[in-house]
């Protein structure tokens, strides 16, 4: 991957590829949060998990329905779905138009932060269901088109980031994915490794 400044939007088509390859390629990127008021929030993505076609784990591995419709549309959507009736994840809709493909951004750390009441406040996006709660995302932003004129948008790595990488002061683990009863075998998450702000297993 091609360094890249700051602040440079990623754009669909960058996003065109099988989960499996975009969701390491994601790790060092941010995402930004634009709320309402204008306040704008941006967090690393630290975090990441692939879903694809044939996998069992995937909420469009039978057939597309309503709720899931948004996955076999083109690149560079967001897909956002609660889970236990309580939490709301987020989710990059990846691949060629027609193929479901997903990757799930299970944490940040974010640049600043919207409470200081935290303890830990470098845990405030720490899990998926967390980092939808410090960025106020529910399922009013399903389907949007991640772009700076949208509420939420993504912006490629930092040279300084990309630097760090290529000299291995930074490094990614591969390993299982979590949280899930199909699928457990395929080693499709990806973190920044001794990064406080990953999600604890």
């Amino acid at each position: 991957m091609n360094s890249t400044t700051l602040n440079q939007i990623v754009e669909p088509s960058w996003l065109e590829r099988p989960s499996p390859e975009v969701a390491p390629d994601l790790l060092g990127c941010t995402l930004v949060r634009k709320f309402p008021d204008g306040q704008v929030l941006r967090g690393l993505i630290v975090e990441t998990e692939a879903y694809a076609v044939g996998d069992p784990a995937f909420h469009a591995y039978r057939r597309r329905t309503q709720r899931n419709a948004v996955l076999f549309e083109p690149a560079g959507r967001s897909y956002v779905y609660l889970i236990y009736g309580i939490y709301h994840c987020f989710n990059v809709v990846t691949d060629a138009d027609g193929i479901p493909s997903a990757v799930l951004i299970r944490a940040l750390q974010l640049e600043s932060l919207p409470t200081e009441s935290s303890p830990k406040p470098y845990r405030t996006a720490a899990g998926p269901g967390k980092l939808c709660l410090a960025l106020q995302i529910n399922r009013d932003l399903n389907a949007l088109l991640l772009q700076p004129s949208e509420p939420l948008w993504l912006e490629h790595r930092s040279l300084d980031f990309q630097q760090q990488l290529d000299c291995q002061a930074t490094t990614f683990v591969q390993t299982t994915r979590i949280g899930i009863t199909q699928g457990v075998d395929l080693p499709w998450r990806w973190y920044i490794k001794n990064c406080p702000a990953v999600s604890r297993t």
